[in-house]
């Protein structure tokens, strides 16, 4: 078995308004020197040994993320 993530976050041209709400919260907090926020999401897939990486590409292009406005990043985490 192995963990593989999957990181997606939206592309650098499209604007992200639970990124820019995050920014200003900050403000309000007291915190500041943080100029941009960008939010996305993180999934995490158990798999065993007859997935290949094209099939986990396959499933994050076609399944876990929006292409038209969305990057994708597959990693594969150690196994300890």
């Amino acid at each position: 078995m192995a963990r593989v993530v999957v990181n997606v976050m939206p592309k650098a041209e499209i604007l992200d308004p639970q990124g820019q709400a995050v920014v200003r919260a900050l403000g309000r907090i007291g915190v500041s020197g943080v100029s941009d926020v960008r939010q996305g999401k993180r999934f995490e897939l158990e798999v065993d040994d007859s997935v290949t990486t094209e099939e986990l590409d396959k499933v994050a292009e076609m399944l876990l993320a929006n292409t038209v406005i969305e990057d994708y990043e597959v990693t594969q985490l150690e196994v300890k």
